[in-house]
């Protein structure tokens, strides 16, 4: 049998990979028993109209809060006061930076975000992603994460969430040495059962009234139960 080009195998994965996302943004996986459906969101998405999300079926947001050891996301404020005025169940979320000391990323977030009873756990959001192109070796990074999850934990009074990439896991073992709950993205399938998981993110290509434009849209399992 003739091999096809690569190219035309990239290509026909792409289009693949693209179908699965359009399906799910627009036909939204069936919840399964102690499941709710939730965004995340960052300024990015703009001006949201918290009454209609809640409206449509959201359950729970995360809300970007910080990134580094002073930038700020300039609509946290007004998401974070919006959704809790639309009855949402709610979380910050801080994109952990490679260039900056634990400690300050920890009291940037903790200064924007800080514990209210009704929140949802922390998330730190671990990727390469937008980050630094400089690597800091394995065991600099496991420190400056330990000082982070030290602080926020102990502010918060419970155990933060790691939303970890694949390649940011195989860089650094950040799982066996800091043993969390995990948000999972996975675009392609359903991922394990919730043992493995408490947030599971299936496509970046969502719509929801309320938002424009596409929004991540996840599951929670038991997060609040």
């Amino acid at each position: 049998m003739k091999r096809l080009p690569k190219v035309f195998l990239v290509v026909l994965s792409l289009v693949g990979l693209g179908a699965v996302l359009w399906h799910w943004a627009q036909n939204p996986v069936r919840l399964r028993p102690g499941e709710h459906r939730g965004v995340d969101v960052s300024a990015h998405q703009g001006s949201i109209d918290w009454r209609t999300v809640a409206n449509s079926g959201i359950e729970f947001a995360y809300i970007k809060a910080t990134e580094g050891g002073d930038w700020v996301d300039d609509h946290f404020q007004r998401n974070w006061r919006g959704a809790g005025q639309a009855g949402l169940r709610r979380g910050a979320y801080h994109f952990f930076t490679l260039r900056r000391p634990g400690l300050d990323q920890a009291e940037n977030f903790l200064k924007t975000a800080p514990p209210e009873p009704d929140s949802l756990p922390p998330v730190i959001d671990l990727e390469f992603g937008g980050n630094t192109r400089v690597r800091p070796e394995k065991a600099t990074v496991q420190r400056q994460l330990s000082i982070f999850l030290r602080r926020v934990e102990s502010a918060y009074q419970r155990r933060a969430l790691l939303y970890l990439l694949p390649e940011f896991e195989a860089a650094y073992g950040l799982q066996a040495a800091f043993p969390r709950q995990l948000w999972v993205r996975s675009l392609l399938m359903r991922p394990d059962e919730h043992t493995t998981w408490k947030i599971w993110q299936y496509t970046p290509l969502g719509q929801v009234a309320g938002i424009q434009g596409n929004v991540d849209l996840n599951v929670a399992a038991g997060l609040w139960d």
